[in-house]
């Protein structure tokens, strides 16, 4: 692995703030554009830091600790044992499309089955972003449906392909892996 998570430090505000305004970025997300101040941004990081029903990591590069992108868990649901995939950002674009996503992803996933116990792991990714689906489907996740029209995005309404992975079938994947 050529990367490690971390928790959020109140100084990431800037390289997230930063990053919101690359439209290529804003382009792959479920959420709508919108103008962000950076003040803005440091409440976010801040109030991000002490929720406990989500966890936000930044992705990390060991060979200097820079911080290059970030990911989150959200809707925690403990007494279920589920949570959804906030997303992803690789925020350094001359990283992009070099697997440090799917890295992340992994160690994500090896995070939230193993050290917190949980059993479902779902998300929801825009339909017209085929390489983030292409990539939840190399990790494990099975389709389970669309939801039809569910973001406003850039004048018009855009679906989302809803997948999920179990713990047990993130093992089994594992153990393929090895072999």
């Amino acid at each position: 692995m050529r990367i490690y998570l971390r928790a959020f430090e109140l100084e990431d505000y800037k390289k997230i703030n930063e990053w919101r305004r690359y439209p290529e970025i804003i382009a792959k997300t479920g959420g709508s554009v919108f103008f962000v101040s950076s003040e803005k941004d440091k409440k976010w990081v801040e109030e991000k830091i002490f929720n406990d029903q989500s966890l936000y990591l930044a992705i990390c590069l060991k060979e200097n600790d820079e911080m290059i992108g970030y990911l989150s868990v959200v809707d925690i649901d403990w007494r279920n044992r589920k949570a959804q995939w906030g997303g992803i950002t690789i925020g350094r674009k001359d990283l992009w499309n070099q697997g440090y996503a799917k890295e992340a992803a992994r160690l994500m996933l090896e995070y939230v089955f193993r050290e917190m116990g949980l059993h479902r792991f779902y998300g929801h990714w825009l339909e017209s972003h085929g390489v983030s689906i292409k990539m939840g489907e190399r990790l494990g996740f099975n389709r389970e449906g669309i939801l039809k029209d569910s973001v406003f995005k850039n004048g018009r309404f855009h679906n989302l392909v809803v997948m999920s992975l179990l713990k047990d079938e993130f093992e089994g994947m594992l153990e393929t892996d090895l072999e």
